[in-house]
């Protein structure tokens, strides 16, 4: 375990009574070796899942688990004040209720009310409890508030039952937190808290045969930063991902498809609610106009013959020009190979969006890279350059002018 230095960044890890309990000691692995000075706070029923001395072995203090103990200090009061960043994972059902009712009956639920740092909650739950009205309020009431709720992942939970509800990769929680502490100590704080934002990311196919597809080099990162970005800045996320193998998101709901017309119904049917539509995806411009049902084969000594291509809908224009509710953000992507910036600048006034970035690709450019650079053209002619950086830096420059524009 790397020893925190002076000065380092006060994490606390609520830890709620659950059997996802024992993912967190992952979690808390992860935060101490980055340097974190983690302070456990687990609940009484979360210490019959995982005791004591495993948290205090593996975070280097003594977990704090009673109001009166060390009552000196005030530790109701002193946890709370003294993080930069609070995180409860999991968080039950019952410890979400608490939160967003302001009670006060534990140490964990003192230090959620005297903290005034940034607070995320990672939920764990049978989906029945996820999905009753009464958990879905009380998760909005504490996004309202700025807290950061990341949705709770799909998979086997106990016993025999599957269905959303499974705690995120602690893995995944702790890039939250990263990026959550990374937005604090900028002094910027969830402002797209209480927002549904949908991304599209990947590459549609369109099948030609059975085992034949017309496709391209999309990997679905730029896609994906975005979602993951959203989540850190309090937003609900839906992802709509074609084609793709990176992992889920922690806290974000994934759709995915693999055709242009799936995309196209996916995203219509999540943007219904969506304060802002992000479409990161590489959509397929055509598709063969007649799909082969069985391999097309090779005849000796004679040419294939030549394939006929239709167009696909052109999504990213359908949305902008006919939006579910009014003040809808609407954000696009132009991969262009040549005259980056005219192309660009005649797509965002052909689509209708509010906003396009446009970036250089090429075979060895962007697709399937970390890093990114573009320039984000608006419907009102700013532009925002975007210098060449994580795919990250630039999802929270999208976002930036989205939140801009949310008011």
């Amino acid at each position: 375990m790397v020893e925190p230095a002076e000065g380092a960044v006060r994490v606390v890890l609520g830890v709620s009574g659950g059997i996802a309990a024992y993912k967190a000691c992952e979690l808390l692995r992860r935060l101490t070796e980055s340097g974190h000075r983690v302070q456990v706070v687990p609940t009484a029923s979360a210490l019959r899942f995982v005791g004591e001395a495993t948290w205090a072995a593996l975070s280097g203090r003594p977990a704090a688990t009673e109001v009166w103990a060390s009552v000196h200090d005030v530790p109701h009061v002193r946890i709370g004040q003294t993080a930069d960043l609070v995180v409860v994972a999991p968080a039950t059902a019952d410890t979400l209720a608490r939160a967003a009712h302001g009670l006060a009956d534990d140490l964990l639920t003192n230090t959620l009310l005297t903290a005034r740092c940034p607070v995320v909650f990672a939920p764990a739950m049978h989906t029945e409890m996820w999905e009753h009205p009464a958990t879905q309020e009380n998760v909005a009431t504490l996004r309202r508030r700025g807290c950061v709720v990341v949705e709770p992942a799909v998979g086997r939970l106990t016993g025999a039952d599957t269905g959303k509800g499974r705690l995120p990769d602690p893995a995944e929680i702790f890039e939250v937190c990263r990026r959550v502490l990374a937005r604090g100590a900028a002094g910027v704080r969830a402002d797209l808290a209480g927002r549904h934002v949908v991304v599209s990311a990947g590459g549609t196919r369109e099948p030609l045969d059975p085992v034949r597809f017309l496709g391209n080099r999309s990997s679905g990162r730029q896609g994906y930063a975005l979602a993951r970005v959203a989540v850190a800045r309090g937003a609900r996320v839906t992802l709509v991902a074609a084609n793709t193998e990176l992992p889920d998101p922690a806290g974000v709901d994934v759709l995915r498809v693999g055709t242009a017309a799936q995309l196209r119904e996916a995203v219509l049917k999540a943007a219904a609610d969506a304060d802002a539509l992000v479409m990161a995806a590489a959509v397929a411009d055509f598709r063969p106009a007649r799909y082969a049902e069985g391999k097309i084969k090779k005849a000796e000594g004679r040419d294939p013959d030549p394939v006929a291509l239709v167009r696909n809908p052109d999504i990213l224009a359908e949305v902008s020009a006919d939006r579910p509710r009014a003040g809808q953000v609407v954000v696009g992507f132009a991969a262009e190979t040549d005259d980056v910036l005219a192309n660009g600048r005649a797509k965002l006034a052909r689509k209708g969006c509010d906003l396009l970035v446009v970036n250089e690709v090429g075979e060895r450019r962007t697709f399937g890279e970390d890093t990114n650079e573009a320039v984000v053209l608006a419907a009102d002619g700013t532009e925002t350059a975007v210098p060449h950086g994580p795919k990250e830096a630039l999802a929270d420059t999208v976002w930036d002018l989205v939140a801009a524009r949310l008011g």
